[in-house]
C-alpha cells in the first residue's frame, strides 16, 4: 500500500472490533471466579491470585516482547494472530476438570502473558495505518478495552442461570474470531517501519528523549489510579450503602455502567484532541480526576444517592479519557523503528505500577475508613501532571484532521 493512499474505511473498525474480541480473554475469569472458586474447591485467597495472575502474566509478556523488539521486527497483524489463538488455547484451560490453584493460575498467567500481543500491537497497527489524526483512532481502540473491562459486571447479571463453562468457550471463540478477522482483512499498515534484529537496549534508550519521557511518565500517573479505581468501585458502592442505609444499589449494573461510559469518553476525547492536541487535551482530564480522588470523602459522605451516582459516572468517563490521548503522545515521541516497543515498555511499566496502587488500596481499606480510601489515588495524577508537564517542551501540535 502507497504512503499516498486513503486509509481504507474498513481498517480501524475491524481493529477495534477484533480488539474487544480479543481483549475478552482478560477478564473472562473474573466473569467465572464465584463458579471457580467453588468447582475445584478453592480458598477465599485464590481469588486475588487468581486475578493477579492475568496482570502479572501481561506485564511478563510485554518485558518479553520489549526486550526482543517483537511487534517492530515481526510482522504486528501475524503476531496479533498468533497471540489471540494462544491466549484463547490457554483460556479454554480453565474447564479442565483437573485443575487445582496452580494450574488454574498458570493457565491465566499464559493468558495475561498472550494478551500482551494482543493490546499493545493493536495500538501499534493503528499507529501504522493513523499517522495523522492517532488520537481518534487509538480513542476508538481503548474504548474497545473499556468495554471489555466492564463487560464481567454485565455477566454477573445475565448468565446466572448459564453454566460458567460456557462463558469461557464464548470468549475463547470470540478472541479466536478477532485475530483471524485482524489477519486476513488488516494487513501491515503503510507507516510501518520494521526493525531488523533485536535491539535489546532499545527498553533504555527510549526514555532519553525528553517527549517521551514526558509522555510516558503522564501515562505512569493515569495508570495508578485508573485500575484501583476500576478495581474498587463495588467497594466505593458499599461504602456508601453502610453509610446511608436506607440506599441500596444493583452494584454489578452499576458498576458496569461507571465502567462501560468509559468508552465513550475515550472517543470523545479523541475528537477533542484534534483541536486542542493530546497533550493538553490528556492533562486536563487527569487534572479531572485529580479532583475527583480528592473530592470522593465529601461526596461519599454527605451527597444524595442521585448526585453520588452521577459523580461516579462522571469520574469514570474522566479516569479512563486520557489514556488513548497518552498512547498517542507515546507513539508519536517514539522512534519509529522501536514504535511498537516503546508501546509495549510504556505499558508494561503501567501495568505494574496498578499493582502496587491496587495492593496499596487493599492494605489501607484495613487501616482507615472507606470514604477516606480514595484520596490515595491523587497521587497519580499529581506526579502524572508534573511529569507531563514539568521542564517539557512538548513537539507534538495540533492533530491534523
Amino acid at each position: 500500500m502507497s504512503r499516498n493512499n486513503i486509509t481504507p474505511s474498513r481498517i480501524l473498525p475491524i481493529i477495534v472490533f477484533s480488539q474487544f474480541c480479543c481483549t475478552s480473554l482478560w477478564f473472562a475469569g473474573n466473569a467465572v471466579m464465584p463458579n471457580l472458586l467453588l468447582d475445584f474447591n478453592l480458598g477465599p485467597t485464590a481469588l486475588g491470585s487468581l486475578t493477579s495472575a492475568v496482570q502479572f502474566g501481561f506485564i511478563i509478556g510485554t518485558l518479553v516482547f520489549a526486550v526482543l523488539s517483537i511487534a517492530d521486527r515481526f510482522s504486528p497483524s501475524k503476531v496479533f494472530f498468533f497471540c489471540a489463538l494462544i491466549g484463547a488455547i490457554f483460556n479454554l484451560g480453565a474447564v479442565w476438570e483437573g485443575n487445582s490453584l496452580w494450574s488454574l493460575i498458570s493457565f491465566r498467567f499464559a493468558t495475561g502473558f498472550f494478551l500482551a500481543g494482543i493490546y499493545p500491537v493493536g495500538m501499534k497497527i493503528a499507529s501504522d495505518y493513523y499517522e495523522k489524526g492517532l488520537g481518534k483512532s487509538l480513542g476508538f481502540l481503548v474504548g474497545a478495552l473499556v468495554l471489555g473491562t466492564a463487560f464481567p459486571h454485565l455477566l454477573k447479571q445475565l448468565t446466572q442461570n448459564i453454566d460458567w463453562q460456557l462463558v469461557i468457550y464464548s470468549t475463547s471463540a470470540l478472541a479466536g474470531f478477532g485475530g483471524i478477522l485482524l489477519y486476513i482483512f488488516v494487513p501491515d499498515g503503510p507507516f510501518q517501519k520494521r526493525s531488523q534484529k533485536p535491539d535489546f537496549l532499545a527498553f533504555f534508550q527510549v526514555f532519553k528523549k525528553k517527549e517521551f519521557r514526558a509522555s510516558a511518565f503522564g501515562y505512569f500517573g493515569h495508570m495508578w489510579e485508573l485500575y484501583a479505581f476500576w478495581a474498587f468501585i463495588p467497594i466505593m458502592l458499599l461504602a456508601y450503602q453502610g453509610l446511608h442505609v436506607k440506599i441500596e444499589f444493583n452494584i454489578p449494573l452499576l458498576s458496569f455502567i461507571i465502567i462501560g461510559i468509559g468508552s465513550l469518553s475515550c472517543i470523545t476525547g479523541g475528537f477533542i484532541s484534534v483541536k486542542f492536541g493530546p497533550k493538553k487535551t490528556a492533562g486536563t482530564f487527569l487534572l479531572l480526576s485529580g479532583f475527583c480522588c480528592l473530592l470522593s470523602p465529601l461526596v461519599i459522605l454527605y451527597a444524595p444517592a442521585e448526585i453520588f451516582i452521577i459523580f461516579l459516572i462522571f469520574w469514570g468517563m474522566v479516569v479512563i479519557a486520557d489514556s488513548p490521548l497518552f498512547s498517542t503522545l507515546v507513539a508519536q515521541n517514539a522512534p519509529s523503528d522501536v514504535k511498537g516497543t516503546a508501546l509495549t515498555i510504556v505499558n508494561s511499566i503501567g501495568f505494574a505500577i496498578t499493582i502496587i496502587s491496587i495492593q496499596l488500596l487493599n492494605i489501607l481499606r484495613l487501616e482507615i475508613s472507606p470514604e477516606f480510601l480514595f484520596i490515595i489515588l491523587v497521587i497519580g495524577p499529581i506526579l502524572g501532571l508534573w511529569g507531563l508537564f514539568s521542564g517539557n517542551k512538548t513537539v507534538i501540535k495540533t492533530e491534523p484532521l
